[in-house]
């Protein structure tokens, strides 16, 4: 099945109402994993758009609510006016700070992480939950930090990640090249 075909049969799988029921299968939170060829990311980013656009217009029994970590990220960045201190600190001491201390900042690897906060006040009750951005995000945030602090905290909608690499329902591969932690807790969206 050809990338096309698979965002059509997300399409119409975060349609059906046993989708947005409150758990998966055996009763698993709902955490859903699209992975897609790093290459293709432009393309999802617009079907994803589409998506939005077109639940904007009220057709849908749902609310379908995207959240760009990313954007996230460099939001709370720009509010506590760190990104001029971000680029001085990396040019001094490196990514590998600067990864260390947005990561401490935002609280990315508690329970009561920033990102999940965020995402906790910014959905509504009958919503699907679109997670982006991940790959521009990396190496600050792992993907599977993000899922594993929603899955403890955030329960009462489906979450859908879009991940550009690959996911077998037991690791992330980020670009296909980058092994994250193992994750076991999210469904495979469409195989």
């Amino acid at each position: 099945m050809d990338l096309s075909q698979r965002l059509d049969a997300m399409e119409l799988a975060i349609h059906k109402p046993s989708f947005r029921k409150g758990t998966g299968r055996a009763n698993e939170v709902n955490y859903w994993v699209f992975d897609y060829p790093p290459e293709k990311e432009l393309e999802v980013r617009e079907r994803v758009e589409y998506l939005k656009n077109k639940n904007d217009r009220g057709d849908d029994d749902f609310e379908l609510v995207v959240f760009d970590l990313y954007d996230i990220i460099i939001d709370f960045l720009e509010k506590k006016n760190f990104m001029e201190k971000c680029y001085d600190f990396e040019k001094k001491r490196g990514i590998e700070r600067i990864v260390k201390a947005v990561t401490n900042s935002m609280k990315v690897n508690d329970d009561d992480s920033l990102i999940v906060q965020y995402i906790k006040e910014h959905t509504p009750e009958n919503a699907v939950v679109f997670l982006t951005g991940i790959g521009k995000c990396y190496p600050i945030l792992r993907s599977h930090k993000v899922l594993n602090n929603l899955h403890q905290a955030f329960v009462r909608c489906p979450v859908v990640m879009f991940f550009p690499g690959t996911y077998n329902e037991q690791e992330l591969i980020l670009f296909n090249e980058i092994k994250d932690d193992n994750y076991y807790r999210a469904f495979r969206l469409v195989k």
